[in-house]
């Protein structure tokens, strides 16, 4: 899984955050919902258009883009 595959930026959808494809779901919610303490099952039965793999692919678009900025 490669989370280019996964995550999409369109200008005009959520002020051209990165979301997750084929949603609204940016890569700040998700991340957000984790941080806060949301499991990822929890996560996934609120929202049922995710799956395993694009909460993987918010943490791999996370992880890259930190070792960008580093």
């Amino acid at each position: 899984m490669r989370w280019e595959d996964l995550i999409t930026v369109t200008p005009g959808v959520r002020s051209g955050k990165p979301c997750l494809a084929g949603t609204r779901i940016t890569v700040q919610d998700v991340l957000e919902y984790l941080a806060s303490g949301m499991t990822e099952a929890q996560i996934l039965a609120d929202f049922p258009s995710l799956t395993p793999d694009s909460i993987r692919a918010v943490l791999s678009f996370a992880a890259t883009r930190e070792r960008r900025l580093a």
